[in-house]
């Protein structure tokens, strides 16, 4: 009798692109290697957004492209000169992918200033706790996805001007001729003006993160972190539950002040303070500097004084201009699109992601993408396909020792109401002439209250 070869599945998480498999599993949470998912307690929870089983989908990459659907292959005939993507993120990779799906043969050449190996970005946030290494965060390196995929990578290029009208992109590598152009740039971390760039770390890319990575191997580090949002939130947590001693700061008197209202923002301070984390709100920098020992020192309007060993800037991110602007797209916080169909305002020149704004308002979420990918896809071959529907994203912060969902949009004028307020949980809503705008659900997960 012969051994059937086990076939492993994957399955996607809707909310944050997560990809569970079952010969990895998921032993952080109690789930060893081999474990299927059928298997799966129905209250296990995705390690990176917190979101249950549910809300999770059967998963098969891009083997090879699928056929187009009946009647496309006439409409997708014309676009030889081929797609140009720029950027090789989450969403360019995930138009590529989206293209492929309606058709086989249409020519794309994605262009990336890094080497456009693919891993998903929202895990840099909880890695260094996890010991995951740089080589365990890249699901599949740039040069397979471009083999599997069929698609031309420049990587270590840079674009550098767009000529719309005679659809030419001009890169460090030469012109590319286009017959369209998806650009997915991403945005780039924000840093005040009295940080020195050569002092700290921005953990927005998997090589930001493998130099800081590298910085607090091999002993406890003292660490800054600057600015409390939620990227700052979740690395500060990290750090902590990976043995660094760690300080966060921010201009508001409390973490997460401009997402949560205070009573919650509160609780998550209280919660940084059980875990070691020092939290210095109202703090504004103003002045740092490094000593020949690799020491850093921040000093603060307010008095404080701090010594370091490496610091870390979270506060924000924007989308650079001067591609969009030089190729005269128009630009508001981001570039530009179109609600519906996610064309800037130069025909055939899309765009997506981090790097557009929809309204006037940037659109920095994971997941979104898929679904911007796929009318761009549609737009690209001529096809008739879903227009995109903008809608907020659930926020749901990827800490442990507190969990929080955040539902809809907070409006500064909105009226928080109390729902339920007990030390485990806290539920609230904002209500904005008299319409509920946004929910918020605060807990103590429940591998904590059984600790």
């Amino acid at each position: 009798m012969s051994l059937a070869v086990v076939k492993w599945r994957q399955y996607l998480c809707r909310a944050c692109g997560l990809i569970y498999d079952e010969q990895e599993g998921d032993p952080d949470s109690g789930l060893p290697p081999g474990t299927r998912f059928e298997d799966i307690p129905d209250d296990w929870v995705c390690p990176l957004c917190g979101v249950v089983k549910a809300d999770f989908e059967p998963y098969a990459p891009q083997s090879e492209a699928t056929p187009p659907p009946s009647g496309a292959t006439m409409q997708a005939s014309t676009h030889r000169r081929g797609v140009v993507v720029v950027g090789a993120g989450i969403a360019g990779w995930s138009v590529v992918e989206a293209l492929r799906k309606l058709d086989a043969d249409v020519p794309i050449t994605l262009v990336t200033a890094c080497a456009g190996d693919r891993y998903h970005k929202p895990e840099l946030s909880i890695a260094l706790s996890r010991k995951l290494d740089p080589a365990a965060l890249v699901r599949e390196s740039a040069a397979e996805s471009s083999r599997r995929l069929r698609v031309r990578l420049l990587s270590g290029t840079y674009a550098i001007g767009i000529a719309p009208g005679l659809r030419q992109l001009r890169t460090t590598r030469g012109t590319l001729r286009y017959s369209d152009l998806v650009l997915a740039q991403g945005a780039k971390p924000y840093l005040p003006a009295e940080v020195p760039p050569a002092l700290c770390w921005r953990v927005n890319d998997l090589a930001g993160w493998s130099g800081l990575q590298a910085g607090l191997a091999g002993a406890a580090r003292r660490v800054a972190i600057i600015g409390a949002g939620m990227v700052g939130c979740e690395l500060a947590e990290d750090f902590a539950r990976a043995g660094h001693q760690v300080s966060l700061l921010d201009v508001a008197a409390l973490p997460l002040a401009q997402l949560l209202p205070p009573q919650a923002a509160e609780r998550m301070r209280a919660s940084f303070q059980s875990q070691g984390i020092a939290f210095y709100g109202q703090t504004r920098i103003s002045h740092i500097a490094g000593s020949a020992l690799g020491i850093k020192e921040i000093r603060g309007a307010d008095g404080l004084s701090l010594s370091c060993d490496q610091i870390v800037v979270a506060t924000g991110l924007h989308t650079e201009s001067r591609l969009a602007r030089g190729a005269g797209l128009a630009f508001e916080r981001g570039i530009t699109v179109d609600a519906a169909t996610l064309r800037t305002s130069a025909e055939h020149i899309y765009a997506l992601g981090d790097c557009i704004s929809i309204a006037g308002t940037p659109c920095r979420f994971i997941e979104p993408l898929a679904r911007q990918a796929a009318v761009i896809a549609a737009q690209l071959l001529g096809l008739a396909g879903p227009q995109y529907e903008h809608r907020p994203p659930v926020v749901r912060l990827k800490t442990k020792s507190l969990s929080v969902v955040l539902h809809g949009q907070p409006c500064a004028n909105g009226q928080w109401l109390v729902l339920e307020d007990s030390p485990e949980v806290l539920r609230m809503h904002q209500l904005y002439q008299d319409k509920i705008v946004a929910a918020l659900d605060m807990s103590v997960p429940r591998q904590r209250l059984a600790a």
